[in-house]
C-alpha cells in the first residue's frame, strides 16, 4: 500500500466500463498502486444489478445519473439519457449485447487519424475479454424471437447470423452474443469480470476502491495532472495525487464535465462561466454521437413465451446502400411493447405486444455537451442535435426502417402472432407523417461518444493523442466511449472493453519506462 494517505501510482476517475479493466490489468504489477475514484455504491450482492434482465428496473432508478437533453426541435425532447451510478458503469446498467466492432469501424479511426487504432492492430485485443461473451442460450431463445428470424430472412433476403462475432458482417438476423451467465442470468459486466475476483478474494492489496465518492475536479500543477479534489458520502473533501498518471473514465459524459469544471475546454465558454482557463482546448464536449432509434410496436394475439435473456435477444443488420463496408440500418426486436415513447403520443400499451426498433448505427448529425454554471453539482447541457444532418439521412433511415419492418410483420412464422400494428398505425403511409411521427417517438440505446476524440494536434476537435494522452497536458489520459473518433456501426460496449485493454497496456508500458 502506498507510504501516504490517499497518493497512489495511478489513479481511475470512474470504476465502470473501462476503469474497471485498467484498474484490474494495472494491478497486475504488485508494485503499483491504483486507486478507482466510483461515484456509485458496489454491486457485489445487489441482485438487481447483477440479473441481466432487471434491466429496465435500474433506469431511472437510484443507480441512474438521469441526464436529459436541451430541446430537440427535430426529435424527441423528453428522452432520459441514463447512465449508470454503479461499480461497473453501464456495463451493471444496460443489456450487455456483445458486438466486436467491425474492421470497418476501426479503420474509419485510423483514417480519422487514431493512428495504431486499425482493424489489425485492435483484433489482439478482443482475445484478451474476460468477460463471458456467448450466444443467447438456446433455453432464452423464445418462440417468437425464432419466427421473427426466420420472417426476416424470407422479407429481406439477408442470411441467419449464428454468431455475430465470428466473422465481419455486412447484414444479417439472428440471436445477440451477450456477456453473461446463461445458468443464472448472471451479468459479466466490467466489475463482475475484471474487480469481483480481486474484491472476493483479497489478493490485490494494492488496488483501493473509493466507492460512493465524486470527483468534480482535477488537481493540476501548471500542464501536469497531479490528482483530483473528490466529495464523499458524507460530504467529507480530499484530494486523491497520482505519482505518475490521472486516468479519466468517467464516461462520455462525465469525463468532458470534469475537464470542463477544471477549466480545461473552450476558453470563451469556461470564461464566460467564471472558471479560470487552465488550458484552452476547444474540442472538449463536441462531437457529441448516438445511436437514435424510433420504434414500431404490433399487438400479440396470445401471450409471448416467458423465456428470455433479456427481452431483446436478437436483431437485423441491413445494408441498403451495397457500396459501403457497413450496415446501415439496424433493428433491435424486444420481446415487449416498448410504448414509453408513443404513450406520450396518445397511444395505449397493448396487453401483450412487441417492438422492432429501427436504429441508425453511422448517425450523421453531431452535437455538444456543456456546461450551463461553474458549480459542479449543475448537471451539463446535452445537445445531441437528433436530425439535424444537413441531407435528412438519418430521418430517412428511421423512415425506410419502418417499411422494412412492416414487411418482415406480413411475413409467416411472425406474422401469425401478430394481432395489430399499434405505433406508428397501419393507417400512417406518408413519408413525412411517418417520419414526424417516428422522430416525435425516437429514443436513445444509450450510447453517448464522442466528446475527448482521439485525433491528431492539428484536428482543432481532438482532445487526446492516439496514446489517449489530453494534447498538451501532461500526467493524464481519458479513456472511455468519450475518446471515439467515429461510433461504430454496433452496440459499444465491446469497443470500450477493448479500449480499455489498449489503455491498460500503454500505461504500463510507460510505467516500465519510468521504473527503468
Amino acid at each position: 500500500m502506498s507510504e501516504t494517505p490517499h497518493v497512489y501510482d495511478y489513479v481511475v476517475i470512474g470504476g465502470g466500463t473501462a476503469g474497471s479493466v485498467i484498474a484490474s490489468r494495472l494491478t497486475e504489477n504488485a508494485d503499483v498502486t491504483v486507486a478507482v475514484i466510483e461515484g456509485g455504491p458496489s454491486d457485489i450482492d445487489r441482485d438487481d444489478v447483477l440479473t441481466l434482465r432487471r434491466w429496465k428496473g435500474l433506469l431511472g432508478g437510484d443507480l441512474d445519473y438521469e441526464y436529459t437533453s436541451v430541446e430537440q426541435p427535430q426529435g424527441n425532447s423528453h428522452i432520459l439519457h441514463s447512465r449508470a451510478k454503479v461499480l461497473g458503469g453501464c456495463s451493471s446498467h444496460n443489456t450487455l449485447i456483445s458486438f466486436k466492432p467491425l474492421p470497418a469501424d476501426w479503420d474509419e479511426w485510423e483514417a480519422a487519424g487514431a493512428t495504431g487504432w486499425g482493424a489489425v492492430q485492435m483484433e489482439a485485443y478482443y482475445a484478451r475479454l474476460r468477460n463471458n461473451i456467448v450466444r443467447v442460450a438456446d433455453k432464452d431463445q423464445n418462440a417468437i424471437a425464432k419466427d421473427w428470424i426466420e420472417a426476416a430472412k424470407a422479407a429481406t433476403g439477408v442470411p441467419e447470423v449464428t454468431g455475430f462475432n465470428a466473422k465481419p458482417f455486412h447484414e444479417g438476423v439472428g440471436f445477440l452474443d451477450l456477456a453473461y451467465h446463461p445458468e443464472n442470468n448472471k451479468r459479466s459486466s466490467a466489475s463482475v469480470a475484471y474487480l469481483h475476483p480481486h474484491m472476493e478474494a483479497g489478493d490485490r492489496p494494492n488496488l483501493t476502491l473509493l466507492l460512493e465518492t465524486w470527483a468534480y475536479k482535477l488537481e493540476l500543477d501548471g500542464k501536469r495532472a497531479t490528482g483530483v479534489r473528490v466529495r464523499t458520502k458524507d460530504g467529507t473533501e480530499q484530494l486523491i495525487t497520482a505519482r505518475r498518471e490521472v486516468v479519466v473514465s468517467a464516461g462520455a459524459v462525465d469525463s468532458p464535465r470534469l475537464l470542463l469544471l477544471s477549466g480545461i475546454g473552450p476558453k470563451k465558454d469556461l470564461e464566460e462561466l467564471g472558471i479560470p482557463v487552465v488550458h484552452d482546448l476547444p474540442g472538449v464536449g463536441e462531437n457529441l454521437q448516438d445511436h437514435p432509434e424510433s420504434v414500431i410496436v404490433w399487438e400479440t394475439s396470445r401471450p409471448l413465451p416467458e423465456n428470455s435473456a433479456m427481452d431483446s435477444d436478437a436483431a437485423l443488420f441491413v445494408r441498403r446502400d451495397a457500396t459501403q463496408d457497413l450496415p446501415d440500418l439496424m433493428f433491435h426486436f424486444y420481446q415487449v411493447p416498448f410504448t414509453d415513447n408513443p404513450e406520450r403520443l396518445g397511444y395505449e400499451r397493448p396487453e401483450h405486444g412487441v417492438s422492432m426498433t429501427p436504429n441508425i448505427p453511422k448517425s450523421r448529425a453531431r452535437g455538444r455537451i456543456y456546461l450551463t454554471s461553474a458549480d459542479p453539482d449543475v448537471k451539463p447541457a446535452l445537445d445531441f442535435r437528433y436530425f439535424t444532418d444537413e441531407d435528412g439521412y438519418d430521418a430517412q433511415t428511421l423512415v425506410d426502417g419502418v417499411r422494412v419492418a412492416r414487411q418482415i410483420a406480413k411475413t409467416e412464422p411472425f406474422a401469425g402472432w401478430l394481432e395489430r400494428e399499434v405505433f406508428p398505425g397501419p393507417d400512417v403511409t406518408d413519408d413525412e407523417q411517418l417520419s414526424e411521427l417516428l422522430r416525435k417517438a425516437h429514443h436513445t440505446v444509450y450510447h453517448p461518444a464522442g466528446t475527448c476524440k482521439i485525433g491528431p494536434a492539428d484536428d482543432e476537435l481532438a482532445v487526446v493523442d492516439a496514446e489517449l494522452r489530453i494534447h498538451g497536458l501532461e500526467g493524464i489520459r481519458v479513456v472511455d466511449a468519450s475518446v471515439f473518433p467515429t461510433l461504430p456501426a454496433v452496440n459499444p460496449m465491446i469497443g470500450v472493453l477493448m479500449v480499455g485493454e489498449k489503455a491498460a497496456e500503454l500505461l504500463a508500458g510507460t510505467s516500465e519506462g519510468n521504473q527503468a
